[in-house]
């Protein structure tokens, strides 16, 4: 791989998200405002190779891909062995 000595590596994650409504009155809602990352390491290794990892590693993140893009969710619900379609939450 790349080769590059790193110690100490930490990431902290904070999700900014709002969640509201009534389970009762059927208005549940969850509205993301972002999530931020912090990353912190020691290394002796060149910027320019630093750079280039972490660029690696970001681009490779699945939980990142997931924020970053506009993935489809397709959701089925399945109810004593049956297809149970429900209206703005599964496809069918």
């Amino acid at each position: 791989m790349m080769k590059l000595e790193v110690s100490n590596a930490k990431v902290s994650v904070r999700f900014r998200k709002i969640l509201g409504g009534s389970v009762l009155k059927g208005t549940v809602f969850n509205k993301w405002d972002g999530v931020d990352t912090h990353l912190t390491l020691d290394s002796d290794a060149p910027p320019e190779k630093l750079a280039h990892l972490i660029k690696n590693a970001k681009n490779g993140c699945f939980a990142e891909g997931l924020i970053v893009q506009s993935v489809p969710l397709n959701s089925t619900v399945e109810v004593n062995g049956a297809p149970f379609p429900i209206e703005g939450v599964t496809a069918d």
